[in-house]
């Protein structure tokens, strides 16, 4: 993990510990489980995460945001929801979470824009909304992200780095992602800033709900457009279209560079097999146990520690929100020992199994 990321994390958890020293109990999780904070009141949350096809969200940031919450304020109740991509669920859910009297929602939007009203409503109930990962739309009391145009950039570098002299010799796909998130549009642009000048985009796509099936249509049909031999090289924004992608590069008998985000274990074994050239890995834990912190402090009547809120962002109904933006890594063959093994993501016996121990080998994972 590099130093400016290291310093975030320990920042965070410094300004929790505070926190920490007051709680005392014992945990509940979710629905109808309510008890007394450290500080005396109640500890109400709502968790409301957009969709499960991004393996992130079930597999750490749910696990590791209440684990935060509860070693926080252990008798909180938290109330637990899942969008499943649909945007009109999530505003239903808000108004679930909202009646069931969560003094604080974390929310990470499907529709950015879409949620606004849902926000503008908690806000005139009292509650207050962390925008989780995706800069919601409304009166947003605070943010938690990594600094996407930055994962954009990186992504683009890589690409450009990896085509290499290749570049004027031919065009390169960009699958974006979904036209409703504005994480994706950061990312876009990010891209685009490191990229424009020096590779052609021969096809570009907006993929709806980031899905792997739609990015596996878009590129086949890019290439059947492009054509084979004269495709260089493919942005992916995300590891999730990625596998779809790279289905569509194998049945075309294409092995050219190929971007990702988010370190899927898939994405990992990929990068390892050669068949993707790079992953952005954003560190869960330190943005978990940001919102965790926050949400903790909002419920107990606290103002945010300095430290968790360093920054301001501007979402797109013109709210400035108080932010924490996490610096992100590049993923490669070459650091994924000192990343997300290290860190504790993935175990050596998770990434190299049976079908990825020699690749394992020759990067010094066995």
């Amino acid at each position: 993990m590099n130093t400016g990321l290291r310093r975030i994390a320990v920042a965070a958890f410094a300004a929790t510990l505070a926190v920490g020293l007051a709680a005392c109990g014992s945990a509940k999780q979710s629905s109808g489980a309510s008890g007394a904070s450290g500080s005396g009141g109640a500890v109400k949350i709502g968790l409301l995460l957009p969709e499960t096809k991004t393996t992130r969200y079930e597999q750490f940031d749910k696990p590791l945001i209440e684990a935060k919450i509860k070693a926080l304020a252990p008798n909180a109740q938290i109330d637990y929801y899942n969008a499943n991509q649909d945007a009109t669920t999530q505003q239903t859910q808000v108004d679930t979470a909202l009646t069931k009297g969560d003094q604080v929602l974390i929310l990470d939007a499907v529709d950015s824009k879409a949620i606004q009203s849902s926000v503008q409503k908690a806000h005139d109930a009292g509650v207050k909304v962390i925008a989780y990962d995706r800069l919601a739309q409304g009166p947003v009391d605070a943010y938690v992200s990594f600094d996407n145009h930055k994962v954009g950039e990186l992504q683009g570098e890589a690409l450009v780095a990896a085509v290499g002299d290749k570049a004027s010799a031919g065009q390169i796909i960009m699958i974006n992602g979904s036209p409703t998130d504005p994480n994706a549009a950061d990312f876009k642009a990010g891209a685009h800033a490191a990229m424009d000048g020096k590779l052609k985009i021969g096809k570009e796509y907006d993929t709806p709900q980031w899905d792997p099936n739609t990015a596996n249509q878009e590129a086949a049909a890019a290439i059947t457009a492009i054509g084979a031999p004269n495709v260089v090289g493919v942005y992916s924004a995300n590891d999730g279209m990625a596998a779809g992608i790279a289905t569509a590069l194998k049945a075309a008998n294409l092995s050219v560079p190929l971007t990702g985000q988010d370190a899927q274990l898939d994405a990992v074994q990929r990068i390892l097999a050669g068949t993707q050239t790079m992953s952005i890995y954003k560190p869960y834990k330190p943005e978990a146990d940001a919102a965790g912190a926050m949400a903790v402090q909002f419920a107990q009547g606290k103002s945010l520690e300095p430290s968790l809120s360093p920054t301001t962002s501007t979402n797109g109904s013109g709210t400035k929100v108080a932010s924490l933006l996490i610096a992100p890594t590049v993923l490669t063959k070459d650091n994924i020992k000192t990343t997300v093994v290290a860190d504790g993501l993935y175990t050596v016996q998770q990434i190299c199994t049976p079908d990825y121990a020699s690749a394992c080998q020759a990067a010094g994972l066995q």
